[in-house]
């Protein structure tokens, strides 16, 4: 990390999660070294990363938090966790998208802020089994009203999860009776060996009724994910036809993703930074291309 009193908060605060998950652990003294800020600035970021459940704090310093596999974030506690990411991710991903298509939308703070992103694509057919992704449509209708061309939205029913997603038999049967051209899948956990998991039994079930229902899945997930293994997988990699991250994705993991996924999109990099531009999806659609700025992405292929 280099020293640099204009971080802004939220960039200070992502660079501490990271020392701390890549080192197992850092120092008061060294943050406040490395960041070139106030040991008042390095308490008060570490309160806050301790209220999200993101770090432990200890006696001069924090270490990661070791949550259990059935651990389950609620709602608001995940949103405050890279907001920058899933802002880029959700951009580009719904560069993925096109007018007219079905699509389904899981649970989670990243295909929350795609819904909000998807808002003006006109003619789509929306399935989703969270609660705020459907909110997101409807308070724009009740806002403006029913324009030509606004989403058609179903909410399946089923239990209330604490990330707010629908899940259950009820869930389930509606999913099952759908077929969507796209799904866009947030995740818990995504690993080489585990693939996709989450710490909830009942959503795993209903994610693969989302997976089976779906031409095509889209996994949408910051960086954070890669590693973190729930207490139930519900797909495998290989089930997976695009994963869409960002740029804080390790170079090694990018190598392994590639090698078992179709499509890599990494939000948030330009074409400059390295990346290959190497994929024709099956509808003719290209994720995020020339965007340019924070939401461009740069994308590998396999295949």
């Amino acid at each position: 990390m280099s020293e640099n009193q204009n971080l802004l908060a939220e960039q200070r605060r992502a660079l501490i999660v990271d020392e701390v998950r890549r080192r197992g652990g850092v120092r008061v003294n060294e943050l406040t070294r490395r960041l070139g800020v106030s040991d008042m600035t390095v308490r008060r970021d570490l309160d806050v990363l301790a209220r999200q459940g993101v770090v432990e704090k200890v006696h001069g310093g924090a270490v990661p938090v070791v949550e259990a596999s059935t651990h389950e974030p609620g709602f608001e506690a995940k949103s405050g966790l890279e907001p920058t990411a899933k802002e880029n991710i959700a951009r580009a991903a719904a560069a993925l998208v096109v007018p007219g298509t079905a699509i389904a939308l899981s649970g989670g703070t990243t295909t929350f802020a795609l819904a909000h992103h998807l808002l003006d694509v006109p003619e789509l057919t929306v399935v989703t089994n969270s609660v705020r992704v459907a909110e997101v449509f409807h308070t724009a209708q009740r806002g403006t009203g029913r324009r030509p061309g606004a989403a058609t939205v179903v909410l399946t029913g089923g239990v209330r999860t604490p990330s707010d997603s629908l899940v259950g038999p009820v869930a389930d049967q509606a999913i099952g009776a759908l077929h969507f051209d796209l799904l866009f899948l947030g995740v818990h956990g995504i690993s080489a060996e585990a693939g996709l998991s989450t710490p909830n039994l009942a959503e795993a079930e209903t994610n693969r009724r989302l997976v089976r229902s779906a031409r095509r899945v889209v996994v949408v997930a910051d960086h954070t994910k890669w590693g973190t293994v729930g207490l139930s997988s519900f797909a495998t990699l290989d089930e997976v036809d695009t994963l869409v991250t960002d740029a804080g994705l390790p170079a090694r993991v990018r190598d392994e993703v590639t090698e078992r996924l179709r499509r890599l999109v990494v939000a948030g990099e330009s074409a400059e930074d390295g990346g290959t531009d190497e994929a024709d999806e099956p509808d003719g659609t290209d994720a995020a291309r020339g965007t340019g700025g924070a939401g461009g992405s740069t994308e590998a292929a396999e295949g």
